[in-house]
This record gives structure tokens, C-alpha cells and sequence, in this order.
């Protein structure tokens, strides 16, 4: 993955020094010459018309669902954006949409890969907090500083909000070539906010401020457009207060948010084909499972990936194929106009339901996770390996969200699936949806013994801080009162043993 310039994005906590990953992954939108290629001779639809029946406006006009639809622009490969004015009078940018972090964060100076950025001096309904805040990357970090002003959402809610910003003043590789957008939206639980809970994100403060139902629903519409597009991105549909049924087809199924930090849902089982992986249940949850808009790929644990990509090529039709594309180290290429997707099978993965005794199924075909990234002198169409595997547990990144209308109830603790209406060719969707199923033979609580939450570790870290506290009062007292006996008023070999291991 790293050959496509993923990024993969981890919060620190500095009070306890514990690092807590939030899977963002962008690809910058540029083919990598170096990654090998596996040569073997073997677009976006529209979104729904703006017709139809609306949940839209309430009787104060603060929403209308059918002005937010297609307020996204951009793919899976180079993040989904909307485009937002912060503060007085109001500067234009763009907004990455991330459900896997909760800090409304944008540039704040300028930076080689970025156009323009938000100048808090021109601003004059901005007020510094004077708090500083820093995230650090896997590849990368920024710092800057926490403030407040005034944004509106020229297809989103009615009025000025205010809200909390991390003008981000220094950065070293968060901004990657090919982007096109200059800070990201948060919109997960308090939780994950940094410098601490106590910084309201901005769904949050939406929420408080304009009295909007507190939900808000996703539909992304890049399945099937190369990662290496020049021309204008897919683009998608942000709704914020509710659902919009023109944007999906048939049911809406849901499944408990478990935690309310990221959006942490539980697996039962996964299947490739009609084949089962037949893993203990708490495989698929190790550490967590959650729904991420900030990640490109499925992400799976490594147990489980190794299985899925087992399963895949015992019953894919390709003979001999190369591991090199499932590690992410090669492309996979067929002849111009030739669909390598009738080789591959089926992947789907397994919710629990709201009525827990019972299960549904979110199904992607090849289509999602066999993604097109460049073409080669004009006659071959090369691919990648939309699944990867991960050490911070199982990702329902944006190779699976592409081919549904993802709905986050944070009222009712819940995120719904149904199948998208702009992930389809010729009439023939990308993804399926069925249920229930009985939810037997899986374990009644399929995510006990994952990681310790936040707050526990935080009350962990405290406790063994204050520990460590004591015995260096210890220590110290030790060092300024040493244990002496009066004969030859001599320091016993003990105290000097204590002494010559603290020097």
C-alpha cells in the first residue's frame, strides 16, 4: 500500500503517550512508475436525479436533503471533499470527509501541495483559543493551533455555525500531491477529539447550534473511476440531518454502533464466494471493526486478510496468479477493454443486526475491490488489490462504502447500509444487501477481548504515572537521605549500589 502513497493517519494522546491509529489512507492520485507490473493478456454513473419524494426541510428551511446532493467531490483514491467558507469575510476550501477522526482541522499556512489555505489574520470573527494541538502520522504530522470562527456550507445546512478549527501551521507529509483539498472534517464522536474530549467536533456543535436531527448520511460515488483520473472527480453526496431516499435503493439495514468513538460496529463472519472463512468470530473484530470514510481500502486483520486472499485464489479462475498483487507490491494488467472482474468472486461481510439474534449481509462485487489505477501506452488496463491488511483492526474503508448509502444514526447509536444508487453500470449494481439471517453458530459477543478503550487506558496510564511517581520519591529521598551506619560514618554497600545504578 505504501507504493501508493497511502497515508496512514495516528492520533497521540499525550497525557497518556498512548497511540491510537485512525486509518486514514489517501492515495495522492499519481501512478507510481516503480511498482511492477503483472502483465497478462487476458464511470461514474450519474447520482439520482434531483427528483423524487424528499425527508427534506423542516419548517425553518435549515435543511433541504436535495441541495446537498453531489456537495462531494473527489474518490476513494484522493479523498472525498466538500467545499466549505470559514470565517469573516469568508475564505473558500476544500474539506476532506472523515469518519475516522473527530477535529475539524485545515492549513493554516502555505504548503507546496496545497492551493490556498485559511489566513486567520484576514478573519475577523476568528479567536484563538491559544491552546496548541499536534497530530503525528505514520508519515507524517502537523501542529498548530486550536481556535473558533464562523463557517457556512453552501450545500449543507442554513446559517453560520461556529466551530471549533485546528489551524494547522507546520506539516510533514499530512498534504500529498494530487490533492485537492486543504483540511479535513472530523466526524466522529468526541472521543478521538484532540488535544482532549473536551474540544466539541463539528458535527457536534452543527447538531447543537441549528437543531438538526443528529444524523447524517454518506454516499460515495468513485467505484470503478482509476485513481490516476485527471478529468473531474467523481464526487458523492454528503446529507447532514437525516437520510435521502433518492440516493439509495431498496432497505436500509442497521447494525449498533457498540463504541462511541469511532463508529465501531461488530462482524459475525465474513464469506468469499459462498465459501466461509470460518474463523472464530473474534477474529474479525481484533482489535475493532468500524466504518471509515478517510479509508481507500478494506482493511482486515492479518489472520483474516491471509484468508480472504487464500479463499480468493482458490477460486478465482486465473491460474498461477501473482502474490505480488495481493501484497500490494504489483498492478495486475489485461488487454484494453478486457473485464478482469468475471475472475474473481464475491466478498461479504456479516453485521450483526439491532435485534441481536439476528444478522444481514453487505456484499461487493470484483467491480469494488478490483480497482482500476492507470492505463499503459493506451492497450493495457492495469489494477489493484482493494483489500489490505492491518495491525489496528478490520477497516470498512471506502473499497466497500462506494457501493452503499451509509447512514451514521448517532441518535438511535447505529449505522445503516443500503445499496448505493451511483455504484452500478448498465442497471447492475456494485454491491448487495440481504437479510436477516439467524445468527447462529457466532458467538453472542464476538468483541470480547479486543484492546483496552480510551478512557480505560487513560485511567491506566494515570495510575502507573503516579506509580512511577512514588518510587522516584522514593528514589530521591534514597539519594538525600542514604541509609548510613554511625561506625566510620560510612554509607553500607546497599545505599551504594542504590546510588551507583541512579547516576
Amino acid at each position: 500500500m505504501r507504493l501508493y502513497g497511502l497515508l496512514l493517519l495516528s492520533l497521540t494522546f499525550w497525557k497518556s503517550h498512548s497511540v491510537f491509529k485512525i486509518p486514514l489512507n489517501i492515495f495522492a492520485g499519481k501512478f507510481n512508475a516503480s511498482v511492477q507490473l503483472d502483465l497478462r493478456p487476458l464511470q461514474k454513473n450519474e447520482a439520482a436525479a434531483k427528483s423524487g419524494l424528499s425527508l427534506a426541510s423542516d419548517p425553518a428551511g435549515i435543511v433541504n436533503f436535495l441541495d446537498m446532493i453531489n456537495n462531494l467531490k473527489g474518490d476513494s483514491g484522493r479523498g472525498y471533499y466538500m467545499q466549505m467558507i470559514i470565517g469573516t469575510p469568508g475564505q473558500t476550501l476544500n474539506i476532506l470527509v472523515d469518519t475516522g477522526s473527530s477535529n475539524f482541522a485545515v492549513a493554516a499556512a502555505a504548503h507546496p501541495y496545497i492551493t490556498h489555505y485559511f489566513n486567520r489574520a484576514l478573519s475577523s470573527t476568528y479567536q484563538s483559543t491559544e491552546r496548541a494541538v499536534a497530530v503525528k502520522y505514520t508519515q507524517g504530522e502537523w501542529e498548530g493551533e486550536l481556535g473558533t470562527d464562523l463557517i457556512t456550507i453552501p450545500e449543507g445546512p442554513s446559517g453560520a455555525i461556529t466551530i471549533n478549527i485546528a489551524a494547522i501551521l507546520t506539516s510533514e507529509g499530512f498534504f500529498l500531491p494530487g490533492i485537492n483539498w486543504q483540511g479535513i472534517l472530523g466526524l466522529a464522536y468526541p472521543l478521538l477529539a484532540r488535544p482532549d474530549p473536551s474540544v466539541e467536533p463539528f458535527f457536534n456543535s452543527v447538531v447543537r447550534q441549528t437543531g438538526i436531527p443528529d444524523v447524517f448520511s454518506l454516499q460515495m460515488c468513485g467505484a470503478g473511476v482509476p485513481a490516476s483520473t485527471t478529468g473531474d472527480p467523481a464526487g458523492g453526496s454528503l446529507i447532514m440531518g437525516g437520510v435521502e431516499p433518492t440516493l439509495h435503493r431498496g432497505p436500509i439495514w442497521y447494525t449498533p454502533v457498540l463504541e462511541e468513538w469511532y463508529y465501531q460496529v461488530e462482524v459475525l463472519k465474513l464469506e468469499v464466494g459462498d465459501q466461509n472463512l470460518n474463523l472464530d468470530c473474534k477474529e474479525y473484530n481484533s482489535d475493532k471493526a468500524i466504518v471509515d470514510s478517510g479509508t481507500t481500502l478494506l482493511r482486515l486483520p492479518a489472520n483474516v486478510f491471509t484468508a480472504v486472499v487464500d479463499t480468493i485464489m482458490q477460486t478465482s479462475l486465473i491460474d498461477d496468479f501473482s502474490a505480488g498483487f495481493f501484497d500490494g507490491t504489483k498492478l495486475a494488467c489485461w488487454m484494453r477493454g478486457e473485464s478482469p472482474w468475471r475472475f474473481f468472486p464475491k466478498v461479504s461481510i456479516y453485521l450483526r443486526g439491532t435485534n441481536t439474534s439476528q444478522s444481514f449481509r453487505i456484499t461487493i462485487l470484483p467491480q469494488l475491490y478490483i480497482q482500476p489505477v492507470t492505463d499503459i501506452d493506451g492497450t493495457l488496463d492495469c489494477f489493484r488489490f482493494g483489500i489490505s491488511p492491518s495491525a489496528n483492526g478490520l477497516v470498512i474503508g471506502a473499497t466497500v462504502m462506494e457501493g452503499f448509502y451509509v447512514i451514521f444514526d448517532r441518535a438511535q447509536k447505529r449505522v445503516g447500509f443500503a445499496v448505493s444508487t451511483c455504484a452500478e453500470n448498465g442497471g447492475v449494481p456494485f454491491a448487495e444487501i440481504a437479510g436477516p439471517f439467524l445468527a447462529e453458530g457466532v458467538a453472542s459477543d464476538c468483541t470480547s477481548g479486543m484492546t483496552l478503550r480510551e478512557p480505560v487506558m487513560w485511567v491506566i496510564a494515570y495510575t502507573l504515572m503516579g506509580v512511577c511517581a512514588v518510587v522516584l520519591i522514593i528514589l530521591l529521598v534514597l539519594l538525600i537521605l542514604p541509609c548510613r551506619r554511625h561506625r566510620d560514618d560510612e554509607i553500607t554497600d546497599e545505599s551504594s549500589l542504590v546510588r551507583h545504578r541512579i547516576k
